[in-house]
């Protein structure tokens, strides 16, 4: 996803979000670790798009607080 895409996502769009891009983060480790893993760069790219869901609910948070 584009970080325009990540920015009109609801909380509860981004925390799922966050919960599928962890799985995904999850399986990618378990193939490396199982010398299965045809791209490694994808475990970086999956540890950013996280990085990403996680600004984006702080963000939300401290709007929330704002108000």
């Amino acid at each position: 996803m584009n970080k325009k895409d990540y920015k009109e996502l609801s909380v509860n769009e981004l925390k799922a979000q966050e919960a599928k891009l962890r799985s995904e983060l999850f399986n990618l480790t378990f193939q490396k670790y199982s010398n299965q893993l045809s791209n490694p760069v994808q475990i970086r790219e999956i540890k950013k798009d996280i990085a990403r869901v996680k600004t984006y609910l702080r963000l939300k948070e401290l709007e929330g607080k704002k108000v």
